[in-house]
């Protein structure tokens, strides 16, 4: 119980800890912006009447001199009151009496005024840059510009990117860590040019357009993992998942524990990990891991992963992608094709449509004649015969993860869908002893945690439901594979007739010769440090990494305006300072890296021409220069009300994200 209490108390005072870092650097952020607008109006001899912290009421406060300095209430922000500047009253600006008082705002000359509306902004991109060059002078990790997986079917896996790649270059521009490529794709617009090389070390350019059904445009890759296991924050996530060989090794498997061999072979990638694995997938391997803190190494045996099966033979869909350069393309499959037969065999009956994959793998180096219907503009479909040589590749790497994914054929370069349509049950098979007959459907499937297993972060029950939009089997029959542990529920037929099937995990049967190329372990983010070697070169990458963050916000605000992106991608206070806790706990460097994007942030997004907001300002200021005459008080409130609602809309919109979409939307 001591050990448990002093953990418990270790863990309470990090999470302390971790709060204050985060308040205390959201309000230098804000404090920095505001201190630009107090400095430069007491250096132009404005009267300032309050420097505050936050808005509305004020918690607390002390005067010295002749400013009121305080602390409020709501702490989304701050301001600076000064003498005949005040936004909730626009009409000081165009008071004559108070221009005549000569320490007013609005007394001062235009460019001491520009000065002083800008100065936030400018006093922003300063303490940005300053954070971004102390988070390097530090070290920062992040995932290098590595591919870890690709979709099967996606805009990448078209182009031909494979798990291992490097990109170099994004539409021109040097990348460096994988954030950069996701966001560059997000905000590109049109097709988007990436350079770089394959694991082979062979150069690749490919022009790929990106998917834009989703929120953001994105082209289907995954962020690099390294060969450490997971060092899991709590108790809902483990370095092995639940029911899969390499949770029930021996000797078990650590929290940290680092790949370094397996067997024989030396291990230094993840896409070698990946392919070793594959390879021999029907043997029982020994892993050698260096344990965390540790320099001696450790053998691991860890069995076979065989594919649970229900005895279905389900009907193949039609090709829905054919990859670039692939055995595919070159032999003329098309999109929309339906396979028929493989080597004269039937595909549904005689070899189930989810084996294809690894068949195809099995014949690499020999030709293959695949039969395919082919619908034709008019008249009936025609049959062909398409000669092909599958290449060395396996099957089952680039896995239909979700509803809406097809399942790859590496060895050939296609991905096809597989119908929940039963064409073939297997005798005595868990389908056939549950009613399951050849010509039904499954409408439904549920996988449902038993009573007593061990919980996770995944929904008690998680449902696939087949539709028009959704017919893709295999999703499904990947996801039975990743809980082995949790019972079925399947939907046979739609109703009135439609009956529902019960099959535990101790029903399920195997194939001698059909082995998954995993074995369940969880390994952690591939991460490299980029690191300053000294002042000058922390500032001088403090300086670039400003100049991309500036580009990229405005890239956004453009992509947002476009519909590139949707509003939903949006975060308010709530998932700033969400965000905010959850990179403070990856360390100070990261912290400081996403104070500095905030700051700018709060720079860029200031200056834009809304009145209330800095910018608005500097446009009235602007038009005064240009005119010699002021805006009327008329123009002025209206001006500033129409941007006091736009803002306070804003707001409103951006918490209802944080509360209803990106916190309740996940729980």
């Amino acid at each position: 119980m001591a050990i448990l209490a002093a953990g418990d108390f270790a863990s309470l005072v990090e999470t302390v800890v971790n709060v204050l870092y985060v308040a205390l650097g959201l309000g230098l952020v804000i404090f920095f912006h505001e201190l630009g607008h107090f400095a430069v109006a007491k250096w132009c001899g404005v009267f300032v009447e309050r420097f505050s912290i936050g808005f509305g009421p004020i918690l607390w406060s002390f005067k010295r001199g002749e400013t009121e300095y305080a602390l409020s209430a709501i702490p989304f922000g701050g301001y600076v009151k000064m003498l005949g500047q005040d936004d909730i009253d626009p009409s000081q600006l165009s008071s004559e009496q108070i221009a005549e008082d000569p320490r007013s705002y609005s007394a001062k000359p235009v460019r001491h005024r520009m000065f002083i509306i800008s100065a936030g902004v400018i006093m922003n991109i300063i303490t940005g840059l300053l954070f971004f060059a102390l988070a390097f002078q530090l070290g920062v990790d992040s995932p290098p510009a590595e591919v870890g997986f690709v979709t099967s079917g996606s805009p990448a896996y078209q182009a031909g990117i494979q798990t291992g790649d490097v990109f170099t270059q994004l539409n021109g521009e040097a990348i460096s860590d994988f954030g950069e490529i996701m966001l560059g794709v997000a905000l590109s617009s049109g097709n988007v040019r990436i350079q770089g090389q394959h694991r082979d070390q062979t150069p690749f350019d490919v022009t790929i357009t990106p998917d834009q059904s989703g929120t953001r445009r994105v082209i289907g890759v995954k962020q690099p993992l390294g060969l450490r296991l997971i060092i899991p924050r709590d108790d809902t996530v483990q370095p092995t998942y639940p029911g899969m060989p390499a949770d029930a090794a021996q000797p078990p498997f650590e929290a940290g524990d680092l790949i370094k061999r397996i067997g024989d072979v030396e291990i230094s990638t993840f896409a070698e990990l990946q392919d070793r694995l594959a390879r021999q997938r029907n043997q029982q391997l020994d892993f050698f891991v260096q344990p965390k803190g540790s320099s001696e190494l450790r053998k691991i045996s860890v069995g076979t992963n065989r594919f649970r099966l229900l005895g279905l033979s389900m009907d193949i869909g039609p090709i829905t992608q054919i990859v670039r350069g692939s055995p595919a393309e070159k032999a003329g499959l098309q999109v929309n094709d339906k396979i028929i037969t493989i080597n004269g065999e039937d595909v549904g009956k005689h070899i189930n449509p989810l084996r294809l994959p690894d068949l195809l793998a099995d014949l690499h180096g020999q030709k293959v004649i695949i039969e395919v219907l082919r619908q034709q503009k008019t008249g009936e479909p025609e049959t062909l015969k398409i000669e092909l040589v599958p290449e060395d590749r396996q099957g089952w790497l680039e896995r239909p993860d979700k509803s809406e994914t097809p399942l790859a054929a590496p060895p050939a370069g296609f991905a096809f869908l597989v119908i929940p349509r039963v064409l073939q049950v297997t005798p005595g098979s868990p389908a056939e002893k549950h009613g399951i007959e050849a010509g039904q459907s499954v409408t439904k499937v549920e996988l449902v945690r038993m009573d007593g297993a061990p919980t996770d972060a995944s929904p008690d029950t998680i449902e696939i439901e087949f539709a028009d939009d959704n017919h893709n089997w295999a999703f499904a029959f990947w996801m039975i594979q990743s809980f082995p542990e949790r019972k079925l529920r399947l939907t046979v037929g739609s109703d009135p007739a439609a009956h529902v099937v019960e099959v535990t995990p101790d029903e399920m049967i195997f194939e001698d010769d059909w082995y998954l190329p995993t074995r369940g372990i969880r390994l952690d983010i591939l991460m490299t440090e980029r690191k300053a070697t000294g002042l000058v070169d922390a500032l001088q990458m403090g300086v670039a990494h400003t100049k991309k963050n500036i580009i990229q916000i405005y890239l956004t605000l453009r992509s947002l305006v476009r519909g590139d992106v949707s509003p939903r991608e949006l975060h308010g206070p709530v998932g700033i300072a969400t965000v905010a806790y959850q990179v403070a706990e990856q360390g100070l460097a990261k912290l400081l890296l996403f104070l500095g994007f905030l700051s700018i942030n709060l720079a860029v997004l200031n200056f834009l021409p809304i009145p209330v907001l800095d910018g608005g300002h500097m446009v009235f200021l602007t038009w005064e220069a240009i005119t010699r005459k002021r805006p009327s008080e008329r123009v002025l409130i209206g001006a500033t009300y129409v941007g006091m609602a736009f803002v306070l809309s804003l707001m409103v919109f951006v918490l209802y994200l944080d509360i209803f979409v990106h916190w309740l939307g996940q729980n």
